[in-house]
């Protein structure tokens, strides 16, 4: 495919990282010189300066022409203007970043569509709603929503008195029969291994469990942890995602969650002080120790740090789990960071350019591909994808199917029911499959369940 990334920002560097090594053809177009001369030393793609809101150089850039437009800059109003130039210029889908959330009203009396977009994405909004998941999930470092909520994958990472240490995956199974679940992956000392059977759990192991989702509690409890009522909840940066996770917490009717959040902008502390009246706002260093302890940090079942300053993430969030508080969770965007967080003792990261790429993802693939899904700190995927009444796994057994190096089916979706993938497990044509695969098994498994 022929791709244009708009913005040469963190978001649109990673998504043509990933791009270009999916081998697609990738041009980055943007005004800073720096930003494009980091790009075309460090990536094989075609950098190309100019204005994004710029027919001229929109058309030099080639989006008359193009698969995918793709306008991730920091602005807005940029991204929209780019994205309906683009589309009056011949670009077959457009894709924009924008993290006013007025668009996506229902009432809004401007569609994405109006404005040449095909899709809208948020990834602040993304971000924020994944933390909320994490929050409700205490015992998990991942969580994510499979087969429309029916079937959850969990990251659960082993302790140093985890039962399960120096089990094997055949004994794990064998002596907790009653529940039906599959190890998809482990991530152990920066390595990615796809499970098998004799391999054995050891200490600090972030095992990656399916199951459907009314069995996850069970299945966090055969770990050795616990699920704890978070309630209590701290949070740090009043940013885009900051907010977005105390609007979601304080519009849960099923919980009545207590907010801190902490803003250092006296003006913008203020704006959140009125917008959200169940939460208190206070103004101040979320990194000061002397304020988190005065506040109460001590007192929280959660804290969750997300201003710009990821260090200073990192660091608050050590500084919590220090004074026993029982969650954590960062904002990290540095990929070299997610798998050393985990390792000093954060219990969870996010990242806002994975939450981006995972929602543009679906999109690059399309055909049968519903959902993919980045695990941060390994290199694996999770794909859901719809089989092909072409394909030539229809009617088999999971046994029998020659499934590509570096990939494993984890759970069938058929007719409204889930399933947890066996050797005899029999795919039917319009099943959602979700399978775990490392990056250089993508397209091949890709194309076995969409192909004749």
């Amino acid at each position: 495919m022929k791709i244009i990334i708009i913005g040469a920002g963190e978001i649109g560097y990673d998504l043509a990282s990933v791009l270009s090594k999916e081998k697609h053809d990738v041009i980055i177009l943007d005004r800073d010189k720096e930003s494009l001369s980091k790009a075309s030393e460090t990536l094989d793609v075609l950098c190309k300066e100019g204005n994004a809101t710029s027919a001229n150089d929109l058309n030099k850039a080639g989006v008359s022409e193009a698969d995918i437009v793709i306008s991730v800059t920091s602005v807005d109003e940029v991204n929209m203007i780019a994205s309906m130039i683009s589309k009056k210029l011949g670009a077959k889908m457009v894709i924009a970043r924008v993290r006013n959330d007025e668009f996506s009203h229902r009432d809004s009396p401007l569609k994405a569509t109006d404005l040449g977009i095909d899709v809208m994405i948020n990834p602040e909004l993304s971000a924020a709603q994944e933390i909320a998941q994490l929050l409700k999930r205490s015992a998990a470092s991942d969580v994510i929503n499979l087969a429309d909520d029916l079937m959850q994958l969990v990251g659960i990472r082993l302790d140093r008195n985890a039962p399960l240490i120096g089990k094997s995956l055949i004994e794990y199974a064998s002596e907790n029969e009653e529940i039906t679940f599959r190890v998809v992956a482990i991530a152990r000392r920066g390595r990615t291994l796809m499970p098998r059977g004799p391999m054995k759990l050891q200490t600090f192991d972030q095992v990656f469990i399916l199951a459907k989702t009314e069995d996850i509690p069970a299945i966090i409890a055969t770990t050795g942890k616990s699920e704890t009522n978070l309630n209590r909840i701290m949070i740090a940066g009043g940013s885009g995602i900051g907010t977005t996770i105390a609007r979601i917490l304080c519009g849960d009717e099923k919980k009545d969650w207590s907010v801190k959040l902490i803003e250092p902008d006296y003006e913008r502390a203020e704006e959140l002080a009125i917008e959200l009246k169940n939460a208190m706002i206070l103004n101040g260093n979320p990194t000061d120790p002397d304020l988190l302890a005065s506040e109460g940090i001590t007192d929280m079942d959660a804290f969750i740090a997300v201003t710009d300053d990821e260090e200073s993430n990192i660091i608050s969030c050590l500084m919590a789990k220090h004074l026993d508080v029982k969650k954590t969770v960062a904002l990290v965007s540095k990929p070299d960071f997610i798998p050393l967080s985990q390792t000093i003792g954060l219990d969870a990261v996010v990242n806002k350019k994975v939450a981006a790429s995972n929602e543009i993802h679906r999109y690059v693939r399309s055909g049968n591909v519903i959902s993919v899904t980045e695990l941060r700190g390994i290199k694996a995927e999770v794909i859901e994808l719809l089989v092909s009444e072409k394909s030539k796994v229809v009617d088999k057994q999971i046994q029998k199917i020659k499934l590509p190096d570096g990939c494993i089916v984890g759970g069938v979706l058929c007719d409204g029911s889930v399933e947890i993938a066996t050797g005899k497990t029999v795919i039917k044509a319009e099943d959602r499959v979700m399978v775990f695969c490392l990056p250089e098994a993508i397209d091949k498994v890709t194309k076995l369940f969409s192909n004749a």
